[in-house]
């Protein structure tokens, strides 16, 4: 099930994407929890589910990641 994220979440992720900062994501992919480090070119939704999709062109479901550059957006409970 989809969790919407907050504004505080969304307020940071935009400023990453004006900066062009290099970010580090901890998130949840099958079950696992995965890092990736990378440049976050935009946000977007698809069937009704927010992702941001990073230069590279992965896309992460933001409802699914734990922490983006050290700051904890959800519980790591697996």
């Amino acid at each position: 099930m989809y969790a919407p994220i907050s504004n505080e979440f969304y307020d940071q992720l935009t400023v990453a994407i004006q900066r062009k900062i290099p970010s580090t994501i901890v998130y949840l992919d099958n079950e696992q929890k995965e890092t990736i480090k990378g440049v976050v070119a935009t946000l977007s939704v698809i069937d009704y589910k927010e992702f941001l999709i990073l230069k590279s062109g992965e896309k992460i479901r933001l409802d699914l990641i734990f922490t983006f550059n050290g700051k904890k957006h959800r519980d790591a409970h697996l």
